[in-house]
């Protein structure tokens, strides 16, 4: 990936001007607006109040309207079954309201829906951003409370400050600056889609594409969920590596038995876990799992130290994995275990436990399909567990990564708008984390063209303690989407 130039004619000097002009006028009602979203705790896991997440979305359609670009009737809640969950025919998806009396209907959280029509031939763009949020975790990590938003310096602190209420304000803040430069005359085609269950898996997001297909058909779609190269330098995300996640269980024992007793003899199950998952890896920390594959392109020089700075590396502490290190994170596949389900250090007796779980998570290399990725990783596990033990894989998520077709005129339309919005040309950089839905939607809209842009930078920590959302980025971020949108309202 390369830093760009290339941009198509520059906009007019005029209106330039008077877009910027807009969206620094109106940065501190966005900054309040963003405070506001994120004193509601929208986390979407099944295990917290939903109701929260209900009232976000309630705060998001508000937003939607106050910006001037939608009718109040064309801005709706909207949820759809959960993949695999068939409504009922007395309860086809609609409106939130109109499915609330579907009891054999899992339906997932609410999304909000926007839609303005183009006119005279303009071409329409969709807006993605998503209003959920990550738990906090532990609170005892965070040096300010998680929902209570607080300026630090140029920093706002606060769980979703920036992933995603960020992504969402931008869209708010450069439509409210759109509809300001041209009010009812405003002939692009806008649809603003916010979903509420992205950090849960997007569990309904198939069901929704598929019964909103006619309104969410657009040109262009810009997806504001990723990061930026610097606090100075904007990216355009080219590529996005698949994910697959499992729980990953192991028995040994019908029971727990003394380890005094039975210990040296009986095998408990920590024993192969241990292995097992050690078996994942060779001795550098390279993934060693047959049929991964790798994906081959070019990558931006990036030191160990530099590394080792922004990943918090302690000292001592020695990257893992071969090759260029941003080529390991974009491009290789990774494996990670992000959870065991043991006893605690402080609850534990002298026993052999029976039964050990775990969580696996897996990045997938652009390119491979993150079905055949689980499917050689589950070839290694099942020929590799030690001492006979049952093995057991449940809870199978996946999602496919993506390559974004860089040729396209958006892309260059995008590349002109963030040189001007943000005074220095755009990375085109991979990222290596999951955004599994723009495959979905590059599947269902074959012909759009996808923009993956964000309002993160290295310093973000989102789905970490301590998340923030720089607001100079921030600002940037808005005022190259708000000259992106106004080139679009240009374009036959």
């Amino acid at each position: 990936m390369t830093d760009t130039d290339q941009h198509s004619t520059a906009t007019d000097p005029a209106l330039l001007d008077a877009l910027r002009e807009h969206v620094q006028g109106a940065l501190p009602t966005t900054i309040a607006d963003l405070s506001a979203l994120v004193r509601l705790p929208s986390v979407s896991w099944s295990a917290f109040d939903p109701a929260n997440v209900q009232a976000s979305a309630e705060a998001v359609a508000d937003l939607a309207r106050s910006t001037g670009v939608f009718a109040d009737d064309a801005v709706r809640i909207v949820r759809s079954a959960v993949e695999g969950d068939t409504p009922s025919t007395d309860a086809p998806s609609a409106d939130t309201a109109s499915q609330a009396d579907a009891p054999d209907v899992e339906l997932g959280q609410p999304a909000v829906l926007a839609v303005r029509p183009a006119r005279n031939g303009k071409p329409t763009v969709m807006l993605y951003a998503h209003h959920d949020v990550q738990p906090q975790g532990d609170d005892a990590l965070w040096e300010t409370p998680p929902f209570e938003p607080t300026l630090r310096g140029d920093r706002l602190y606060g769980r979703g400050a920036s992933d995603d209420k960020a992504g969402v304000m931008t869209h708010i803040a450069s439509l409210r600056a759109l509809h300001a430069q041209f009010g009812d005359d405003l002939d692009l085609g806008v649809v603003l889609f916010v979903e509420g269950e992205e950090e849960f898996g997007s569990r309904s997001f198939r069901t929704f594409l598929r019964e909103q297909k006619e309104h969410l058909a657009a040109d262009v779609i810009v997806v504001a969920d990723s990061d930026n190269w610097s606090a100075e330098v904007p990216s355009i995300t080219v590529s996005l590596r698949g994910n697959v996640t499992f729980k990953l269980t192991l028995t040994t024992l019908e029971h727990a038995s003394h380890s005094g007793m039975f210990g040296g003899a009986a095998p408990d199950a920590m024993i192969p876990m241990a292995r097992l998952l050690a078996s994942l890896h060779d001795d550098a920390g390279s993934v060693a799992v047959e049929g991964l594959t790798a994906y081959e392109a070019d990558v931006p020089e990036r030191s160990d130290a530099e590394l080792a700075s922004d990943a918090a590396l302690l000292e001592g502490v020695q990257p893992v994995g071969t090759g260029a290190v941003l080529s390991r994170m974009w491009f290789q596949p990774s494996i990670t275990v992000t959870g065991l389900d043991v006893p605690s250090v402080a609850n534990a007796s002298n026993t052999l436990l029976p039964t050990v779980a775990a969580r696996v998570s897996v990045r997938v290399a652009p390119g491979q399909a993150a079905t055949d990725a689980f499917a050689a990783v589950e070839r290694h596990l099942r020929a590799h567990v030690p001492f006979g033990a049952r093995l057991e894989i449940t809870e199978v998520d996946t999602g496919d990564g993506f390559l974004v077709d860089t040729a396209g005129w958006a892309v260059q339309e995008a590349r002109t708008a963030m040189h001007e919005g943000w005074g220095n040309p755009a990375v085109e950089q991979g990222i290596g984390g999951s955004i599994p839905f723009v495959s979905d939607l590059a599947a269902e809209f074959p012909d759009a063209q996808i923009l993956v842009t964000g309002v993160e930078d290295p310093d973000t920590r989102a789905h970490s303690p301590n998340e923030s959302q720089h607001l100079g980025v921030l600002h940037r971020a808005i005022a190259s989407e708000t000259i992106l949108l106004a080139r679009l309202a240009s374009r036959g």
